[in-house]
């Protein structure tokens, strides 16, 4: 089988353009990536199975079959694009009927980590046990966390 140097082409288009619409802010653009990539690899199970023109049908045409199998995961692949099409455009919705727009928004516990990481502080809630270095009395952090009593 030769490969169709055109399809390859397509396909490389595709997945590319869909992965860089899948890393946008606006949830349209990551919609469209998916069903892009989806595309794309749909495509690429196709190209994959071989020789295309002939059904994977025992006893139909003459020659020998098609692998069933890309075109099972062809199928396959189309039922989740369009379940996650659906489920996309749902968010897409959502999303602009709260706020107006189908950005995705910060998150305020990402961009809180992100300051303490930048001005490199910890939190209050963060307990620094040691466990090189014993108590001054000689006993270890560990024991008296846990719950022991030191001998």
């Amino acid at each position: 089988m030769t490969l169709n140097l055109s399809l390859i082409a397509a396909i490389t288009v595709l997945i590319a353009c869909g992965a860089t619409l899948v890393l946008e802010r606006s949830l349209t653009r990551v919609l469209i990536g998916f069903v892009l990539l989806g595309n794309g690899i749909n495509l690429l199970f196709l190209v994959s199975s071989g020789d295309p023109g002939r059904a994977p049908i025992v006893g139909l045409g003459e020659g020998p079959m098609a692998d069933p199998l890309p075109q099972a995961m062809a199928l396959t692949a189309i039922v989740i694009t369009l379940g996650t099409t659906a489920f996309g455009l749902a968010l897409a919705y959502r999303a602009w009927q709260l706020t107006g727009h189908d950005d995705v928004q910060d998150d305020l516990e990402d961009d809180l980590i992100r300051r303490r990481a930048d001005l490199d502080s910890t939190s209050t809630t963060f307990d620094e046990i040691d466990d090189e270095m014993p108590d001054e009395d000689g006993s270890d952090a560990h024991e008296e966390s846990s719950g022991a009593v030191p001998s």
